[in-house]
């Protein structure tokens, strides 16, 4: 399993099970020289059910391993949902996706759904963020759609455009 993986999976059962902050020092040293933005995503094994995905689009922490952790512990609570409890743990698949860095682009025919996430942004800064290759969003249309309806941003609003692409790690 790739460590970007293990260490999501270490953070949330920490957690979950009692209610401490992973130390990834030891362990996970090659992801202390590194900062990204990331995204944990937590589903229910078997439904494909939506859990909680929390991500950052830039490094907010002092290293990419402290970036996974703590999105992997607010992924437990994220606020659209019932927080995870820890008798979950054993029914839940992990993703984790790292960023690269948001590029701007002049027009959305320059986005593919299957390769580029999406971030909008609107004049006052409201902004609204879709990554790539989600199971039912094929048309880039819709990709944006769901991203301006994330940043509450209307669809005649004049918007600035951003892709990125991600490394994505998820069980099997």
């Amino acid at each position: 399993m790739n460590e970007n993986l293990q260490l999501a999976k270490k953070a949330i059962q920490a957690y979950l099970k009692n209610g401490e902050i992973f130390d990834p020092q030891v362990k996970f040293k090659s992801l202390n020289s590194q900062k990204a933005g990331c995204f944990v995503s937590i589903h229910l094994k078997g439904s494909n059910e939506l859990r909680g995905c929390i991500g950052t689009i830039l490094p907010t922490c002092k290293n990419l391993a402290y970036e996974i952790i703590n999105n992997a512990i607010s992924a437990c609570r994220d606020p659209r949902f019932l927080p995870i409890s820890k008798e979950e743990i054993a029914n839940l698949d992990i993703s984790v996706d790292i960023l690269s860095a948001p590029e701007p682009i002049d027009s959305e025919k320059l986005l593919d759904t299957k390769k580029y996430g999406v971030i909008v942004k609107s004049a006052d800064g409201r902004t609204g963020l879709l990554l790539p290759d989600l199971e039912g969003v094929d048309d880039v249309g819709y990709q944006l759609e769901i991203s301006r309806q994330k940043a509450g941003i209307l669809p005649n609003e004049k918007v600035s455009l951003f892709r990125f692409q991600v490394h994505r790690y998820k069980e099997n």
